[in-house]
């Protein structure tokens, strides 16, 4: 699988014909005869090799007047791994069109974000894509509108700007143009008993590629769950949200099809944002076959692969956040970092409710932790400098991190700062900026692994072993560091 793989005919048809559900998000195929577009794992009888034509995203398919099948909803399937495994210019706009930031602030805001013109974006989304920023926004809006018509009780109205649109006819006329059906017909499509009447709260199916292993991901958020923010209850990794135009509660429960999400939000117009990086925490828009098939060809890593494959890598909902805790988390066990965590959750964190009472508040903003006396942090002087200053850039914006953070760039940034060495920049990297590649050659758990596993275990001459695995080598740490019994590596009971 590679950048532009619908140019590739002989190998989309490949995938139509053996209905490979791998390569959903890669590409979409457009009937000419019928005039829909499908998944590549779409269970009806493949049509004829004249009459489809391949795109490279569902807003291109809709640009050029297909509508989408209403048996393999292609809207849903899992998104492109491309844009979780490049960092250049398409791959950080469609990051942050997935976060919402066209809908918020325009396309001049997205060109703001990435340092470029409006026009340079549109044409090199438009070379890639064969879509710009408003028609990739428009077509997340309108998977938006679907979610909601069916997963809510809600009047089409309040549907239609939750969503994202200017208007009801808009809305009206997208939902139309793109499902051929009205927004009361996908309604009365759906069973009675799958629609919420709580208003803000939702219950999603979130796709993946497999494999997927929930051990080490879901088992990394619990055993480093700060209190009042994360909790693991009855199965599910719990947790709440700073969204832009309110907060929520996500609750995430690994099936072995799909991730069930539970959303309480207290302004529907965060569902996508919401939705987007919950993807992002759980990384599921990763390539696990790619992944681990390079990672088997180490035949140190391929026992550890065919043990537990599909490993993901655990990231976050928030990068500023992220951050912090990983400057609190230097040097000490993962329950001190916790306990650092909470104290300053109790202290500074923003008041929320939750139904099931388990969560109790929002982690710190940067700007609430620059306020911060101090004096009043129960940590070493060294550390408490590197804290202050890092939270102080977070507040001031003179360091940004965040969906569109170019990665080698924020690194340099980072290791800049007093107190930042080598595996607080990279595990910021890997977890929050969501670097395949970042690597983590000075962690005490890998060096641990590696002599076990008989690798070389100085970091220079691990990384130089590691080479092998590029570009996931994020994920070769996941595998190493499953070698060891660290609650991190379980999912809880």
């Amino acid at each position: 699988m590679q950048k532009g793989m619908h140019i590739d005919t002989e190998r989309c048809l490949r995938a139509v014909r053996s209905k490979d559900a791998r390569f959903d998000g890669w590409f979409f195929t457009a009937v000419l005869t019928t005039g829909i577009y499908c998944r590549p794992s779409c269970p009806v009888v493949p049509p004829k090799p004249e009459n489809m034509v391949f795109h490279p995203s569902a807003a291109a398919c809709q640009q050029a007047g297909f509508r989408a099948c209403k048996r393999c909803r292609p809207d849903t399937s899992p998104g492109s791994p491309e844009w979780n495994r490049r960092a250049d210019l398409v791959a950080r706009a469609m990051r942050l069109i997935a976060d919402g930031v066209v809908d918020r602030e325009g396309v001049p805001g997205l060109a703001a974000r990435l340092g470029y013109s409006a026009r340079q974006i549109e044409r090199e989304l438009l070379a890639e894509l064969g879509a710009g920023p408003l028609a990739l926004a428009r077509a997340q809006r309108a998977q938006t509108a679907r979610l909601l018509v069916e997963t809510t009780a809600l009047p089409m109205a309040q549907i239609a700007f939750a969503a994202g649109f200017a208007s009801v006819r808009t809305f009206n006329d997208t939902v139309r143009e793109v499902y051929a059906l009205t927004p009361s017909d996908l309604r009365a499509r759906v069973p009675e008993g799958r629609k919420s009447a709580t208003p803000g709260a939702l219950s999603l199916r979130l796709p993946f590629r497999a494999p997927l292993n929930p051990d080490n991901l879901f088992g990394h958020l619990a055993a480093t769950a700060v209190p009042g923010v994360e909790e693991w209850r009855d199965g599910a990794y719990r947790r709440t949200l700073r969204l832009p135009y309110g907060h929520g509660v996500v609750a995430l429960t690994p099936h072995a099809d799909h991730i069930a999400c539970r959303l309480t939000l207290g302004d529907l117009r965060d569902l996508p944002v919401a939705i987007s990086r919950c993807r992002r925490m759980l990384d599921l828009d990763a390539d696990p076959v790619a992944v681990d098939d390079q990672l088997r060809a180490d035949p140190v890593l391929a026992p550890l692969v065919d043990k537990a494959p599909g490993r993901r890598v655990p990231r976050t909902v928030d990068e500023a956040e992220f951050a912090v805790r990983a400057v609190l988390g230097q040097q000490v066990s993962t329950a001190a970092a916790r306990t650092h965590a909470a104290r300053l959750v109790t202290a500074h964190g923003e008041p929320v409710e939750d139904a099931e009472g388990g969560l109790t508040r929002l982690f710190p903003s940067p700007e609430a932790l620059a306020a911060v006396d101090p004096e009043s942090l129960a940590m070493p002087r060294t550390r408490r400098t590197t804290f202050t200053t890092l939270v102080g850039r977070l507040a001031d914006g003179s360091l940004r991190l965040g969906v569109e953070s170019d990665w080698p760039q924020a690194r340099a940034r980072l290791l800049a700062l007093p107190g930042f060495g080598p595996w607080t920049a990279d595990v910021i990297a890997m977890r929050a900026l969501g670097d395949p590649d970042a690597f983590l050659p000075t962690d005490l758990g890998i060096r641990r692994a590696a002599r076990e596993l008989g690798l070389p275990s100085t970091p220079a001459a691990l990384t130089a072993r590691a080479s092998a695995w590029r570009p996931w080598r994020a994920y070769a740490v996941q595998y190493l560091w499953a070698t060891d019994s660290h609650p991190i590596n379980f999912l809880p009971v």
